[in-house]
């Protein structure tokens, strides 16, 4: 006589599901890890002990030399407000946010000139720094 059943549970894993969760996570994070960029522009940041990661849209730099730059691009203090303007009405009806990379040798009255002009256009105004050791 023969007892043993016919139906037999085979006790081998299945690796394929775990390769489809791996390549899940590779994917999340090469997407949000590009979400993270450096400015182009060489500037020497001050250090802040906290630090916020805000979506950069809009980037204004100002070097240690008092030029000004608009997305990477170079523009006059006089030019900011107008492209700025344009800028921002292309974001939508979203409150647009503006990122200043300012270098931190150059005086506080250039940063609050272009932190105002910012404000007027109600855009959020966030200063770019490094994070502090």
């Amino acid at each position: 006589m023969n007892f043993r059943s016919k139906n037999r549970i085979n006790a081998e894993f299945s690796m394929s599901s775990m390769t489809d969760i791996i390549f899940l996570l590779l994917i999340f994070f090469m997407l949000t890890s590009s979400f993270v960029t450096p400015s182009g522009l060489p500037v020497s940041l001050p250090s802040s002990q906290s630090s916020d990661i805000v979506m950069q849209k809009i980037s204004v730099t100002i070097t240690e030399d008092l030029e000004y730059y608009l997305n990477e691009k170079p523009i006059a203090l006089d030019d900011i407000e107008p492209q700025l303007t344009a800028l921002l009405q292309q974001g939508g009806t979203e409150k647009g946010a503006v990122v200043l990379h300012v270098d931190k040798s150059v005086p506080v009255e250039h940063l609050v000139k272009v932190a105002g002009i910012a404000k007027n256009l109600n855009a959020s105004v966030t200063l770019a720094t490094v994070p502090s050791e």
